[in-house]
Protein backbone atom coordinates (compact mmCIF):
# COMPACT_ATOMS: atom_id res chain seq x y z
CA UNK A 1 0.00 0.00 0.00
CA UNK A 2 1.27 3.68 -0.75
CA UNK A 3 2.01 6.07 1.91
CA UNK A 4 1.99 8.69 -1.20
CA UNK A 5 -0.89 11.35 -0.32
CA UNK A 6 -3.59 10.65 -2.99
CA UNK A 7 -4.67 14.18 -2.84
CA UNK A 8 -2.01 15.81 -4.46
CA UNK A 9 -0.41 15.06 -7.55
CA UNK A 10 3.23 16.63 -6.82
CA UNK A 11 4.81 19.34 -8.47
CA UNK A 12 8.52 18.82 -7.97
CA UNK A 13 9.56 22.80 -8.24
CA UNK A 14 7.13 23.61 -5.18
CA UNK A 15 10.13 21.46 -3.11
CA UNK A 16 12.45 24.33 -5.00
CA UNK A 17 13.07 27.46 -2.70
CA UNK A 18 13.36 30.80 -4.33
CA UNK A 19 15.95 33.48 -3.49
CA UNK A 20 14.17 36.20 -2.07
CA UNK A 21 15.57 39.50 -0.57
CA UNK A 22 14.62 41.44 2.30
CA UNK A 23 13.38 44.84 1.39
CA UNK A 24 12.91 46.03 4.59
CA UNK A 25 12.67 44.56 7.63
CA UNK A 26 11.36 46.05 11.09
CA UNK A 27 10.58 44.97 14.51
CA UNK A 28 6.63 45.80 15.32
CA UNK A 29 6.41 43.79 18.40
CA UNK A 30 8.81 42.54 20.97
CA UNK A 31 8.62 39.02 19.25
CA UNK A 32 7.43 39.86 15.67
CA UNK A 33 9.29 41.23 12.68
CA UNK A 34 7.75 42.65 9.88
CA UNK A 35 9.67 41.77 6.52
CA UNK A 36 9.32 42.80 2.77
CA UNK A 37 10.79 40.88 0.18
CA UNK A 38 11.19 40.55 -3.52
CA UNK A 39 12.30 37.81 -5.63
CA UNK A 40 16.02 38.09 -6.64
CA UNK A 41 15.40 36.98 -9.63
CA UNK A 42 12.11 40.21 -10.60
CA UNK A 43 9.78 37.59 -10.88
CA UNK A 44 6.38 38.73 -9.96
CA UNK A 45 5.17 36.87 -6.89
CA UNK A 46 2.06 35.10 -7.89
CA UNK A 47 -0.57 34.36 -4.77
CA UNK A 48 -4.18 34.52 -3.28
CA UNK A 49 -5.01 36.51 -0.17
CA UNK A 50 -4.98 33.68 2.63
CA UNK A 51 -2.24 31.16 0.93
CA UNK A 52 1.12 30.70 2.72
CA UNK A 53 4.77 30.87 1.96
CA UNK A 54 7.35 28.32 3.50
CA UNK A 55 10.39 30.50 4.74
CA UNK A 56 13.60 29.37 5.49
CA UNK A 57 17.42 29.90 6.10
CA UNK A 58 19.81 27.72 4.78
CA UNK A 59 21.51 25.93 7.56
CA UNK A 60 18.55 26.22 9.76
CA UNK A 61 15.20 24.98 8.34
CA UNK A 62 11.60 26.59 7.11
CA UNK A 63 8.62 27.61 8.61
CA UNK A 64 5.37 27.80 7.19
CA UNK A 65 3.75 31.69 7.14
CA UNK A 66 0.97 33.58 5.86
CA UNK A 67 1.41 36.09 3.08
CA UNK A 68 0.67 39.54 4.65
CA UNK A 69 0.55 41.87 1.79
CA UNK A 70 -2.03 42.21 -1.00
CA UNK A 71 -0.94 40.16 -4.52
CA UNK A 72 -1.29 43.26 -6.01
CA UNK A 73 1.86 44.37 -5.36
CA UNK A 74 2.93 41.52 -6.22
CA UNK A 75 6.27 42.93 -7.14
CA UNK A 76 7.06 42.73 -3.36
CA UNK A 77 5.01 40.51 -0.49
CA UNK A 78 5.11 40.53 2.86
CA UNK A 79 5.18 38.12 5.62
CA UNK A 80 5.70 38.64 9.71
CA UNK A 81 8.06 36.35 12.19
CA UNK A 82 7.36 35.53 15.07
CA UNK A 83 10.55 34.94 17.34
CA UNK A 84 9.55 31.51 18.90
CA UNK A 85 12.14 28.86 17.45
CA UNK A 86 15.28 27.88 16.06
CA UNK A 87 14.44 28.88 12.45
CA UNK A 88 12.29 32.02 13.15
CA UNK A 89 15.09 33.15 15.50
CA UNK A 90 17.33 32.93 12.26
CA UNK A 91 14.82 34.61 10.14
CA UNK A 92 14.70 37.33 12.68
CA UNK A 93 17.98 37.75 12.44
CA UNK A 94 17.93 39.02 9.37
CA UNK A 95 17.52 42.51 7.79
CA UNK A 96 17.33 44.93 4.47
CA UNK A 97 19.67 43.35 1.83
CA UNK A 98 19.95 40.10 3.20
CA UNK A 99 18.37 36.85 1.28
CA UNK A 100 16.01 33.99 2.88
CA UNK A 101 14.56 31.31 0.78
CA UNK A 102 10.57 30.98 0.10
CA UNK A 103 8.30 27.89 -1.62
CA UNK A 104 5.20 28.48 -2.32
CA UNK A 105 2.73 29.58 -2.26
CA UNK A 106 1.04 26.83 -0.86
CA UNK A 107 -2.84 26.03 -0.19
CA UNK A 108 -6.41 27.57 -0.99
CA UNK A 109 -6.77 31.07 -0.06
CA UNK A 110 -10.04 32.81 0.83
CA UNK A 111 -12.66 33.05 -1.84
CA UNK A 112 -12.63 36.32 -3.80
CA UNK A 113 -14.93 35.95 -6.12
CA UNK A 114 -17.44 34.71 -3.96
CA UNK A 115 -17.53 37.56 -1.02
CA UNK A 116 -16.97 40.27 -3.91
CA UNK A 117 -20.63 42.19 -3.31
CA UNK A 118 -21.09 41.13 -0.03
CA UNK A 119 -20.92 42.41 3.42
CA UNK A 120 -17.75 41.49 4.91
CA UNK A 121 -16.60 40.96 8.92
CA UNK A 122 -13.14 39.78 9.42
CA UNK A 123 -12.10 39.34 13.18
CA UNK A 124 -8.66 38.35 13.77
CA UNK A 125 -6.71 38.09 16.99
CA UNK A 126 -3.00 38.51 17.68
CA UNK A 127 -1.00 37.43 15.22
CA UNK A 128 -3.82 36.30 13.26
CA UNK A 129 -3.93 39.47 11.75
CA UNK A 130 -0.60 38.64 9.72
CA UNK A 131 -2.74 36.15 7.12
CA UNK A 132 -5.80 37.91 7.12
CA UNK A 133 -3.86 41.31 5.92
CA UNK A 134 -3.85 40.32 2.45
CA UNK A 135 -7.21 39.83 2.67
CA UNK A 136 -8.01 43.81 4.33
CA UNK A 137 -5.81 45.17 1.84
CA UNK A 138 -7.13 43.57 -0.73
CA UNK A 139 -10.76 44.63 -0.15
CA UNK A 140 -9.52 48.38 0.49
CA UNK A 141 -6.99 48.41 -3.09
CA UNK A 142 -11.12 47.38 -4.18
CA UNK A 143 -13.76 48.67 -2.42
CA UNK A 144 -16.56 49.45 -4.71
CA UNK A 145 -16.71 45.11 -5.19
CA UNK A 146 -17.59 44.40 -1.48
CA UNK A 147 -20.26 46.04 0.71
CA UNK A 148 -20.13 46.90 4.18
CA UNK A 149 -16.88 46.09 5.44
CA UNK A 150 -15.86 45.62 9.55
CA UNK A 151 -13.01 44.51 10.81
CA UNK A 152 -12.53 43.22 14.94
CA UNK A 153 -8.77 43.32 16.18
CA UNK A 154 -7.59 41.85 19.43
CA UNK A 155 -4.77 41.87 20.98
CA UNK A 156 -3.05 41.30 24.63
CA UNK A 157 -1.79 44.19 25.12
CA UNK A 158 -1.10 47.68 23.70
CA UNK A 159 2.34 46.90 22.72
CA UNK A 160 0.85 43.67 20.73
CA UNK A 161 -0.77 46.07 18.34
CA UNK A 162 0.78 44.70 15.22
CA UNK A 163 0.63 47.07 11.84
CA UNK A 164 0.37 50.45 13.79
CA UNK A 165 0.12 52.52 10.77
CA UNK A 166 -2.59 50.31 9.57
CA UNK A 167 -4.29 50.42 12.30
CA UNK A 168 -3.62 54.69 12.31
CA UNK A 169 -5.67 54.44 8.49
CA UNK A 170 -8.28 52.16 9.46
CA UNK A 171 -9.32 54.26 12.40
CA UNK A 172 -9.33 57.42 10.28
CA UNK A 173 -11.15 55.74 7.38
CA UNK A 174 -14.51 55.31 6.49
CA UNK A 175 -14.06 52.86 4.14
CA UNK A 176 -14.02 50.08 7.13
CA UNK A 177 -15.23 49.78 10.40
CA UNK A 178 -13.09 49.03 12.49
CA UNK A 179 -13.22 48.23 16.09
CA UNK A 180 -9.96 47.23 18.17
CA UNK A 181 -9.57 45.80 22.13
CA UNK A 182 -6.91 44.79 24.22
CA UNK A 183 -7.16 42.24 27.24
CA UNK A 184 -4.68 44.06 29.18
CA UNK A 185 -4.51 47.90 29.06
CA UNK A 186 -1.85 49.89 30.16
CA UNK A 187 -2.04 53.60 31.59
CA UNK A 188 -2.24 55.19 28.42
CA UNK A 189 -4.65 53.02 26.64
CA UNK A 190 -8.41 54.59 26.43
CA UNK A 191 -9.92 52.06 24.17
CA UNK A 192 -11.57 49.05 24.86
CA UNK A 193 -10.65 46.08 27.13
CA UNK A 194 -11.52 42.72 27.06
CA UNK A 195 -12.25 39.80 24.77
CA UNK A 196 -12.72 40.17 21.06
CA UNK A 197 -16.01 39.49 21.52
CA UNK A 198 -16.79 41.94 23.19
CA UNK A 199 -16.91 44.35 20.41
CA UNK A 200 -19.91 42.39 18.95
CA UNK A 201 -22.27 45.11 20.34
CA UNK A 202 -20.83 48.33 19.03
CA UNK A 203 -21.09 47.04 15.60
CA UNK A 204 -23.93 47.42 13.19
CA UNK A 205 -25.26 46.03 10.52
CA UNK A 206 -23.45 41.98 10.95
CA UNK A 207 -26.14 39.46 10.41
CA UNK A 208 -27.50 36.66 7.64
CA UNK A 209 -25.80 38.36 4.70
CA UNK A 210 -23.06 39.04 6.38
CA UNK A 211 -19.66 36.72 5.43
CA UNK A 212 -17.55 36.43 8.06
CA UNK A 213 -13.24 35.46 8.02
CA UNK A 214 -11.64 34.53 11.48
CA UNK A 215 -8.11 33.79 12.32
CA UNK A 216 -6.60 33.94 15.61
CA UNK A 217 -6.07 31.99 19.03
CA UNK A 218 -7.57 28.40 18.97
CA UNK A 219 -9.23 29.54 22.21
CA UNK A 220 -11.05 32.43 20.48
CA UNK A 221 -12.70 30.54 17.24
CA UNK A 222 -15.40 29.37 19.63
CA UNK A 223 -16.71 32.17 21.09
CA UNK A 224 -16.87 34.15 17.88
CA UNK A 225 -18.98 31.09 16.34
CA UNK A 226 -21.33 31.58 19.21
CA UNK A 227 -21.69 35.18 18.82
CA UNK A 228 -22.73 35.12 15.14
CA UNK A 229 -24.90 32.29 15.96
CA UNK A 230 -26.76 34.69 17.92
CA UNK A 231 -26.49 37.21 14.92
CA UNK A 232 -28.17 34.26 12.58
CA UNK A 233 -25.21 34.58 10.50
CA UNK A 234 -24.73 31.32 8.31
CA UNK A 235 -21.99 28.53 9.01
CA UNK A 236 -21.93 28.66 5.81
CA UNK A 237 -21.02 31.95 5.36
CA UNK A 238 -18.19 31.73 7.79
CA UNK A 239 -14.26 31.12 6.93
CA UNK A 240 -11.53 30.06 9.26
CA UNK A 241 -8.00 30.32 8.98
CA UNK A 242 -5.76 27.30 10.17
CA UNK A 243 -2.55 27.94 9.25
CA UNK A 244 -1.35 27.22 12.70
CA UNK A 245 -1.30 23.43 12.00
CA UNK A 246 0.94 23.79 9.01
CA UNK A 247 4.42 22.65 8.73
CA UNK A 248 5.89 20.62 4.98
CA UNK A 249 3.00 22.24 2.99
CA UNK A 250 2.95 19.70 0.70
CA UNK A 251 0.89 17.05 2.22
CA UNK A 252 3.52 14.98 2.88
CA UNK A 253 4.31 15.27 7.19
CA UNK A 254 1.09 14.82 8.59
CA UNK A 255 1.36 17.30 11.15
CA UNK A 256 -1.64 19.31 9.62
CA UNK A 257 -3.81 16.24 9.25
CA UNK A 258 -7.43 16.86 10.50
CA UNK A 259 -9.45 13.32 9.97
CA UNK A 260 -9.39 13.21 5.78
CA UNK A 261 -8.44 16.80 5.67
CA UNK A 262 -4.92 17.89 5.28
CA UNK A 263 -4.96 21.83 5.88
CA UNK A 264 -1.98 22.71 3.53
CA UNK A 265 -3.96 21.05 0.70
CA UNK A 266 -7.41 21.66 1.74
CA UNK A 267 -7.20 24.76 3.53
CA UNK A 268 -5.77 26.53 5.23
CA UNK A 269 -9.05 28.55 4.57
CA UNK A 270 -12.22 26.52 5.17
CA UNK A 271 -15.59 27.02 5.26
CA UNK A 272 -16.63 26.66 8.99
CA UNK A 273 -19.62 24.31 7.77
CA UNK A 274 -17.55 22.01 5.77
CA UNK A 275 -15.72 21.34 9.02
CA UNK A 276 -17.87 22.03 12.30
CA UNK A 277 -18.31 18.29 12.93
CA UNK A 278 -14.18 17.59 12.83
CA UNK A 279 -13.60 17.34 16.91
CA UNK A 280 -9.88 18.78 16.42
CA UNK A 281 -10.63 21.55 13.59
CA UNK A 282 -10.76 24.08 15.68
Amino acid sequence: MSCKNSKEKTDPGIFMPKAAEVVNAQMVTPTEKHFTLRLNNGDMFDYQPGQIIEAGRFGFGEIPLGLSSSPVNAKTFDIVVRNIGKVSQALCELNTGDTMTVRGPFGNGFPVDELKGKDILIIAGGIGLCPVRSMIQYILQHRGEFGRFTLFFGARTPQDLLFEEDLEQWRASTDVHYFETVDRPDKAWQGNVGVITTLFPQAAGIGPDTHVIICGPPVMYKFVIAELDKLKVPRGHVFVDLERRMKCGVGKCGHCQINDKYVCLDGPVFRFSDIENLEEAI
